[in-house]
């Protein structure tokens, strides 16, 4: 009978969008990375989606000795028992399904598992967090996250403002999960989550993804792992420990160019530079304590160290997500 206690914890990372590579792949395996939910998609409508994923499977072919895709929480504990990097698909804005509710089916069979409302702007579902005005979920976005509950494809509020994020708290019959942003309390970025709206994410069922990007920081790229681990321990106060996770949004070897089409795609001619930056897009540095996947082990002896019992730790570092995504990525119960 094996001893489920000697078992490698499950690392589980809610967000990343790195310019991905054998080496990254290598260091995923160095850090213990169980699974990385990876973006699929900024603006790319469905046919640019497809071919992502496209990109994927081979990606999945010829490095099948480090990968594996998941689609379910099975998916998970295979990768962990095979000692495998798990790959979750996602996309963070609804343009894939672009005007038709009919293709969130088609994405969540193409692999998807989670897909955000809005990406900074106002989409055809939910306004983002650089809006003025929110005046929350359309009349379409209730009917694609009434059709994501009932095939399994978890909506995402990340980049979504606070009236909207609060009514798909709502709206959704299932839990809903803020993959990547951190609290307002501790750094009041656009993105960051007021206590509202974790309170409400936490008592549906919810999870957040804590981040590790510079922006959504306190100190930015100065931040301390004392001080991280102590907004954690602040936030399992406010939601409780079940309801966290981590969200690193890292972007790890990826050129400054990236940032202009996560930041202006397509809809429009000027350079958006986005939240904390007044210069041309870039990357900004990351904390030293987290500069690649192989520093996830730094995050875990912080958290012990803010006061986190090995349990609670554990469930942070990983064993939140497993659980939703076992509840989550499933049709709904008839």
């Amino acid at each position: 009978m094996t001893d489920s206690s000697r078992e490698p914890p499950f690392i589980v990372d809610g967000l990343q969008y790195c310019n991905w590579s054998p080496e990254i792949f290598e260091e995923m395996a160095a850090g213990g990375v169980s699974c990385a939910h990876v973006t699929i998609c900024y603006w790319e409508n469905l046919r640019e989606t497809i071919a992502n994923v496209s990109a994927w499977h081979k990606r999945f072919e010829r490095h099948g000795d480090r990968l594996l895709h998941v689609r379910t929480g099975d998916d998970l504990r295979r990768a962990q028992a095979e000692g495998k990097t798990g790959i979750v698909f996602g996309a963070q804005n609804c343009s894939p399904i672009e005007d038709d509710v009919g293709l969130v089916q088609v994405v969540h069979d193409l692999g998807l598992r989670f897909m955000q409302l809005s990406y900074n702007n106002q989409s055809l579902l939910a306004t983002g967090c650089y809006e003025a005005e929110d005046p929350g979920l359309t009349r379409m976005g209730r009917q694609v996250v009434k059709e994501m509950n009932r095939v399994g494809l978890v909506v995402d509020m990340s980049h979504s403002a606070e009236r909207s994020t609060l009514e798909a708290i709502d709206c959704s019959e299932r839990p809903i999960a803020i993959t990547h942003a951190n609290p307002a309390f501790w750094h009041p970025a656009l993105r960051n989550k007021s206590d509202d709206v974790l309170k409400a994410l936490a008592e549906s069922g919810g999870l957040l993804g804590l981040s590790l990007y510079p922006h959504h920081l306190k100190g930015k790229g100065d931040c301390t792992l004392e001080s991280f681990c102590t907004m954690a321990a602040r936030t399992a106060e406010l939601m409780g420990v079940d309801h966290i996770g981590l969200g690193s949004d890292l972007c790890q070897n990826q050129p400054d160019a990236v940032v202009a089409w996560m930041r202006n795609g397509r809809w429009t001619k000027d350079l958006d530079y986005g939240e904390g930056s007044a210069q041309a897009a870039g990357f900004p540095k990351q904390p030293d304590w987290f500069a690649c996947n192989r520093d996830f082990t730094n995050i875990a002896e912080g958290l012990t160290a803010a006061g986190f019992s090995a349990e609670e730790a554990a469930k942070i570092m990983g064993g939140n997500w497993l659980a939703f995504f076992e509840r989550s990525f499933g049709p709904a119960a008839a």
